[in-house]
């Protein structure tokens, strides 16, 4: 890549959050709360569900400008995640973490509990007067106004947001988790489908952290 096309790119990344910010305020309401998960794809460990709310007459410029780099976790590496949460936690006005367990994953089914997080994320930022965002998904039985963003974590601040706060709280668990289930290496790949963790779950079977119910060929070849 050259390198007025690499500074291009750094630039429009430390921009992506005033272009989210710009879109939460052009839906013209004052309260504005996103909701994303994290994990929901991974073979092992909780689902983690984030509401994040902000109040965009509070927002101050200094605040913007701290969160001038927010956008989707994927767009981030793990340093750069740790650096927006903090900035999130102090600026949003209501923060909501939900974690559900692996065993209520396998009971319920992964889809359902992904919905019954998100909305128990939201019920618990929403007031009458906000607006709730939901990154590609509407959840039944809410009670506050919503409106699934196709993409929304890489289009509204308040779901980037969301999702920073859920995937470096889910994270920072499961690094935790390598130190109590040693052999599965947790911590480098927390929790995803990766050749690494397949060749340790041949090696060692399943932790108490596995989902059972997950359809996968990690577990093929194993008598669960």
């Amino acid at each position: 890549m050259r390198p007025n096309a690499r500074a291009r790119r750094a630039a429009r990344r430390r921009t992506s959050g005033r272009r989210l910010f710009a879109f939460d305020r052009s839906l013209g309401v004052r309260f504005v709360a996103g909701a994303d998960e994290a994990g929901r794809g991974c073979l092992a460990g909780p689902l983690v569900a984030a509401a994040v709310m902000f109040d965009q007459e509070a927002l101050t410029t200094r605040e913007l400008r701290a969160l001038g780099a927010l956008n989707d976790s994927k767009q981030h590496d793990h340093a750069a995640r740790e650096a927006l949460y903090p900035l999130v936690m102090s600026t949003a006005e209501r923060v909501v973490v939900v974690s559900r367990c692996v065993r209520g994953i396998d009971d319920r089914g992964l889809h359902v509990t992904n919905l019954a997080a998100l909305r128990d994320a939201l019920r618990g930022v929403a007031r009458p007067d906000c607006l709730c965002l939901i990154d590609g998904f509407a959840v039944a039985e809410f009670g506050f106004e919503q409106r699934p963003i196709v993409g929304g974590d890489a289009t509204s601040a308040a779901i980037a947001a969301a999702s920073i706060i859920a995937k470096v709280t889910r994270d920072r668990f499961m690094r935790r988790a390598d130190e109590l289930h040693p052999g599965w290496e947790f911590a480098t790949h927390v929790g995803y489908s990766t050749p690494e963790h397949r060749a340790a779950i041949g090696r060692q079977g399943v932790s108490p952290l596995h989902r059972m119910s997950f359809q996968s060929t990690a577990y093929q070849q194993l008598a669960l």
